[in-house]
C-alpha cells in the first residue's frame, strides 16, 4: 500500500485530503507543520510528499529541497500560488508535480497515480535483468541496473561499500564516519549530509536513475537497491 504524507496548515484541506486519499486505498498521513514532517518519514517509508509552500514554521520550496537532498520519494506542490515563477521555483527545488489548490481531489489523486507510476518505471528501467545495483569496489564503481558506471572517489567507494554491506539496514552515521577513517563525522553531521548530497547528485546525473540511498531520520542511511558488492 503506498504511503502519502500531506503537508497543509489548513486543517480542513489537510483532513479531506487525508480522507480522500484513504478512501482511495492509501496508507496517509498529514502534518500542518514544517518540523512535523520528519517524525512521519522515520516511521516507514514513504511514497511521495504532498506540500503546500507556506507553512507556519517554514517554507514547501525549501522542505522540498530537503527532502530530495535525503530521499528518492515522489513529491507533489500543491499550493496557492499560481504564478510562472512559483511554479518554476517548486519544480527545480525538486517536486515532480506543481498543483494549485483549486485542483479537485480527482486531479490530486490522478496526480499521485500518475508519479507512482513514474516512479515504479524508474525503478524497472529497461536492462534491469536483476533489479540490482552492483558496487565494484576494486575499480571504485556503481554500476547502475541501466548499465551506466558511476565513478565514485575514495570517501564515496567507502561509504558505498560501507552502505552495500548493510543492504536493507540502517547504516548509523558513527559506522560510516569509521568506515570513511573521518571521525570527525560524528560530531559533524552536516559533513556526512554534504557527501551524501553529492554522491546522490553525482549518482542520477550519471545514470538517470534515483540514487539507491535513504536517510533513515535519526538512524543512519540505507542502501535501497538490492545490490551486490
Amino acid at each position: 500500500m503506498p504511503r502519502i504524507i500531506v503537508v497543509e496548515d489548513e486543517p480542513s484541506l489537510r483532513t479531506d485530503l487525508v480522507d480522500y486519499l484513504r478512501s482511495c486505498g492509501y496508507d496517509a498521513d498529514g502534518t500542518g507543520l514544517a518540523r512535523g514532517l520528519a517524525p512521519l518519514l522515520a516511521e516507514r517509508p514513504t511514497d511521495i510528499v504532498i506540500l503546500d509552500i507556506t507553512l507556519p514554521d517554514g517554507n514547501g520550496i525549501d522542505l522540498a529541497r530537503e527532502i530530495r537532498a535525503n530521499s528518492a520519494c515522489g513529491i507533489i506542490i500543491l499550493t496557492a500560488h499560481s504564478g510562472a515563477e512559483s511554479r518554476i521555483s517548486g519544480l527545480e527545488s525538486g517536486a515532480d508535480a506543481y498543483l494549485v489548490k483549486h485542483a479537485s481531489l480527482r486531479e490530486i489523486e490522478a496526480t499521485v497515480n500518475s508519479l507512482l507510476r513514474r516512479l515504479k518505471l524508474a525503478d524497472d528501467q529497461p536492462g534491469d535483468t536483476a533489479g540490482q545495483w552492483q558496487h565494484d569496489a576494486t575499480n571504485w564503481l556503481l554500476i547502475a541496473p541501466n548499465g551506466q558506471h558511476v565513478k565514485l572517489t575514495a570517501t564515496e567507494d567507502a561509504f558505498m561499500e560501507a552502505l552495500v554491506a548493510n543492504a536493507g539496514v540502517a547504516c548509523s552515521r558513527d559506522a560510516l564516519a569509521l568506515a570513511l577513517s573521518r571521525p570527525s563525522l560524528i560530531t559533524n553531521e552536516r559533513n556526512l549530509d554534504a557527501i551524501v548530497r553529492r554522491l546522490r547528485r553525482k549518482i542520477e546525473q550519471t545514470s538517470g536513475l534515483p540514487a539507491p540511498i535513504k536517510m533513515s531520520y535519526g538512524k543512519g542511511y540505507i542502501f535501497t537497491g538490492k545490490g551486490t558488492d
